[in-house]
């Protein structure tokens, strides 16, 4: 069989994700492709993006049509060079065979989910990944969970060890906080390190979950082996009130709604079951109090209370800052003016959650640190 034929296969975008709907193909059959490069859009039970190519080549057979529904793993397309038909053939033959083996070793491989104690709150974590070396950390942003981390847990599980965490308060976590400060988030996120027996870890923490590395960094710098802060809370006043208000105060579909579109340059990613999946979860006991505890005292009288941004100078590690042009929640302001250490960097298409509307490039990035 010819060595150099690749397959492309539907993802998993996250633990709960089975299949997935090819919406539209963005390239034809005999295109060149490489990585980096959208091939097609995917919508799921919970978003509807972009997919980009791991792979370069020549697109030798679209296997999937428009419209069509797979399982995660289920193969789309084959790529490659210098392939006869009697070859794609037999490779698509041999691939349909061996994929229900395939997928029964994903699912005993697969992430596993997990909780801990920390200061008598159970703590809610997805681990992938089972690479040497240092692991890393993903941290959600305000009334988040650690489903945000679709697009990027499970590509940097491929070559690390990886951990999604729900902070107080937020996902299947315990439903209290304390005083809801920053500095009380990073202290439960570095007793989860402590939990799980992390010494240290690569921290990658978005909005909110910026601060929070970032104070956690500057706190017990042993524990951080680089901060990449995605449209990072602490590096400036101005907050969108009217979205924080907004979203604490919705209770249907037609508040919530545009208050979640205010997070994408792409409104359209706001989908129904994004929607109702946010409305269960502030329909939760406890979940209001939660957030109207952290509204008050991370961004108490409208701005931002916590100024990190003189911490970064003595931070050690690599930094890496990542803000969406189009942000409507913090200004992408706040990554001019950073100490010269810290690479900055503007996603143009992108709003509050680049690193979901730019998976692959954000991605890159993240791996990029890592590695240095």
């Amino acid at each position: 069989m010819n060595a150099n034929i690749k397959p492309i296969v539907m993802p998993k975008w996250g633990l709960a994700m089975a299949e997935g709907m090819l919406t539209k193909w963005h390239v034809e059959e005999g295109a060149d492709i490489r990585p980096g490069v959208e091939i097609c859009d995917i919508e799921t039970s919970k978003i509807a993006n972009a997919m980009e190519s791991t792979v370069a080549g020549k697109i030798l057979r679209r296997v999937a049509s428009e419209g069509s529904t797979l399982p995660v793993g289920a193969l789309m397309a084959v790529v490659g060079e210098g392939a006869s038909a009697a070859e794609v053939d037999a490779f698509i033959e041999k691939f349909d065979e061996e994929f229900a083996a395939a997928a029964s070793k994903a699912a005993t491989e697969g992430p596993e989910s997990g909780k801990v104690s920390v200061a008598g709150k159970q703590i809610n974590y997805v681990k992938a990944g089972q690479a040497e070396g240092t692991p890393i950390i993903f941290v959600h942003g305000f009334a988040g969970d650690l489903n945000s981390w679709m697009f990027n847990q499970p590509v940097l599980a491929q070559d690390h060890t990886t951990y999604a965490v729900d902070l107080p308060g937020h996902g299947a976590s315990d439903k209290s906080v304390n005083e809801g400060t920053i500095q009380e988030f990073a202290g439960a996120l570095a007793g989860f390190m402590d939990s799980l027996g992390i010494e240290r870890a690569h921290l990658v923490g978005q909005s909110l979950g910026g601060a929070i590395v970032l104070q956690l960094a500057a706190e017990k710098p042993a524990m951080a082996a680089s901060l990449i802060l995605i449209s990072s809370a602490g590096l400036g006043p101005e907050i969108n009130m009217d979205y924080i208000e907004g979203f604490i105060s919705a209770t249907g579909r037609k508040d919530l709604k545009p208050q979640l579109e205010k997070l994408f340059a792409d409104p359209s990613l706001v989908s129904r079951d994004m929607i109702n999946d946010v409305l269960k979860y502030k329909r939760l006991d406890g979940v209001n109090g939660v957030l109207r505890q952290t509204a008050k005292s991370v961004f108490g009288g409208g701005k931002q209370s916590a100024d990190l941004r003189a911490k970064l100078e003595s931070i050690k590690v690599p930094i890496q800052v990542i803000f969406g042009a189009k942000d409507q929640i913090i200004p992408a302001e706040h990554a001019k003016g950073l100490p010269s250490k810290v690479t900055a960097h503007i996603v143009p298409t992108a709003g509050h959650m680049p690193h979901m509307e730019a998976a692959g490039e954000v991605n890159r990035l993240i791996a990029g640190i890592v590695a240095a």
